[in-house]
């Protein structure tokens, strides 16, 4: 083994064989990683341009995380990966444009978190009847703002998480269309009292926590049947 490939070894700390990997960067430790062609599932934090252009060589990964800080500027090459099926990001602060994603067409799971450019959700139609589940959410510190779930309406996923999202149009009805969804993970400030109680009576085979009036001190709904 070349001096070369010891160092990367040393430290990408992901052997030549390894179907699973997790690495952080620190500088440029990730040089080489694009050499561990048998990496099925892989977690990467720290993502620069340069470190996701090299994670893109990856042919064979099914399952990738980018964890925070992501501060590459394209996905583009995500489109390369097409066993891709899961896929996460968390805090791409950078990117503006996730249309590539809608090119990845084996990608049935797809987590965003704390996206600062995602407000508007018409990008992500072509991705209706492929996913079957969808994260927009928030992080601990930062809410993840929607303009409206109206791009959504229809779609084919069984779970939806919007866990520290607000919207701004308060709309659930979209969600009503959605007719594999049977688990509704969010934010209370999704929607109001109203709305949600409205999803309910709609959608009875749904479950959301938000659904039951006791989570609503002093309201009670008169539209429908209580959860």
């Amino acid at each position: 083994m070349s001096m070369e490939r010891d160092e990367f070894s040393e430290r990408l700390k992901i052997g030549p064989d390894s179907e699973v990997g997790v690495h952080h960067r620190e500088k440029e430790s990730f040089r080489g990683i694009s050499t561990r062609k048998k990496l099925r599932i892989l977690t990467a934090s720290a993502v620069t341009q340069d470190f996701l252009d090299e994670i893109c060589e990856l042919e064979n990964l099914e399952w990738l995380t980018l964890e925070w800080p992501i501060t590459a500027e394209s996905l583009e090459g995500l489109t390369r990966l097409k066993k891709l099926h899961r896929l996460k990001l968390d805090s791409p602060r950078n990117i503006t444009d996730f249309t590539p994603l809608t090119r990845i067409f084996g990608l049935t799971r797809l987590e965003i978190e704390n996206a600062k450019h995602l407000f508007d959700l018409r990008w992500i139609r072509p991705l209706k009847d492929r996913l079957e589940m969808l994260g927009l959410d928030g992080s601990i510190n930062t809410t993840q703002k929607l303009e409206s779930l109206d791009p959504l309406d229809g779609f084919a996923f069984s779970e939806l998480s919007l866990v520290s999202t607000s919207v701004k149009d308060k709309d659930l009805s979209p969600l009503i269309t959605c007719r594999n969804l049977s688990r509704l993970q969010c934010a209370k400030a999704v929607s109001n009292f109203e709305g949600f109680m409205a999803l309910a009576d709609a959608r009875p085979d749904m479950a959301c926590q938000w659904f039951d009036p006791d989570w609503w001190p002093g309201r009670k709904w008169r539209g429908g049947p209580a959860r």
